[in-house]
């Protein structure tokens, strides 16, 4: 393991570097493979803590995931609809699974990032949009238990606050439900428009992301798409701020 760093400094940094594709990406996109009913194929996933526990989440799903380098394909159906919190403890971002099986199979079961513990859930907006859309939640044993018999129902989602996850899981969600939904206050993040991209490219029906509206029409399945995730915006940033500090010279 490796103690302290040692740098000494005084020199123009100058060259090119490759930015690592962004983990707060990746998450989303990788959880939205569980709604593709051929395969999806992602390039440029960062090969991190959070992703691999997200792989290995899926795997848990059942469905299939094969790796190369940086490209994840993922395909086949899952043979679980349950994510127990060994599985989810590791990483809040799984509470991502919700919105994809819940449309794609009707039924789920996600235990809550914290467990058991009492006091504010930080999934509530998570909950509650599904509710939004038809779907009946229960809370039992820390887990969160959704089911919807007949398919999810588009509806006006109108977020007291805007929420990253809760706006993509809302997104998942309603890719795959009859009619229209409108998401308001939506999370506008370059992360939000990525996944938007890529589920579109699957066949989803999604205006408006980046905005604070997003406008989604329900469609009856998602199929093959590739999907290159975007650059880490603050591994960029970094590097930018390390080429301007040392007056240098970075591509």
């Amino acid at each position: 393991m490796m103690d302290k760093l040692i740098i000494d400094g005084g020199q123009k940094l100058s060259g090119s570097i490759n930015i690592s594709g962004a983990k707060n990406a990746a998450l989303p996109l990788l959880a939205s493979g569980l709604m593709c009913s051929g395969t999806l194929y992602l390039s440029n996933v960062p090969e991190l803590a959070d992703t691999l526990s997200m792989i290995e989440l899926m795997e848990h799903l059942g469905v299939q995931i094969t790796r190369t380098d940086t490209q994840i394909n993922i395909s086949g159906e899952a043979k679980t609809l349950d994510a127990p919190y060994e599985q989810v403890r590791k990483m809040r971002a799984s509470i991502l699974v919700l919105g994809p099986l819940l449309a794609r199979y009707g039924s789920v079961k996600v235990s809550l990032p914290g467990g058991c513990a009492i006091g504010t859930r930080p999934v509530d907006l998570h909950i509650w949009a599904m509710q939004q859309l038809g779907a009946i939640v229960e809370l039992a044993d820390g887990y969160i238990k959704a089911r919807c018999k007949n398919g999810l129902v588009g509806n006006k989602i109108v977020f007291p606050v805007v929420s990253v996850g809760a706006t993509e899981n809302t997104m998942m969600a309603a890719c795959l439900a009859k009619g229209r939904t409108q998401i308001i206050n939506a999370a506008r993040e370059p992360e939000i428009i990525d996944l938007g991209n890529c589920l579109n490219a699957m066949g989803a029906k999604i205006t408006g992301h980046g905005t604070d509206t997003i406008i989604i029409d329900g469609v009856d399945i998602l199929s093959d798409a590739s999907h290159l995730v975007i650059a880490d915006r603050i591994e960029a940033g970094t590097f930018a701020i390390a080429a301007a500090l040392t007056q240098g010279d970075i591509t």
